[in-house]
């Protein structure tokens, strides 16, 4: 027997298709965007690879404003940072 296999998601920064699990999900809902670590809250959504330089260039490029059709607050980005220092999943 295989083994379940993830879908794949597209990386805002770097473009690349990568496994679900590899990636932080930020949500747009109800107009807010936040960090979705469940990868199951409705709303829509944004991905991005679990690495610093992914995340800077997302933050540089604005690609999660882009992504998401509207505005994503430093906040959203700082709580990715925390992930990635205290050690995502």
């Amino acid at each position: 027997m295989t083994g379940k296999v993830l879908p794949l998601r597209k990386c805002v920064a770097c473009g690349q298709m990568i496994p679900k699990d590899q990636l932080f999900r930020v949500v747009k809902i109800d107009g807010q965007a936040q960090l979705d670590l469940s990868y199951k809250a409705q709303g829509r959504g944004a991905y991005v690879c679990k690495k610093n330089e992914c995340v800077a260039l997302a933050e540089k490029k604005k690609s999660f404003n882009r992504a998401l059709r509207g505005l994503v607050s430093g906040e959203v980005i700082n709580s990715i940072k925390m992930e990635l220092e205290n050690g995502s999943r």
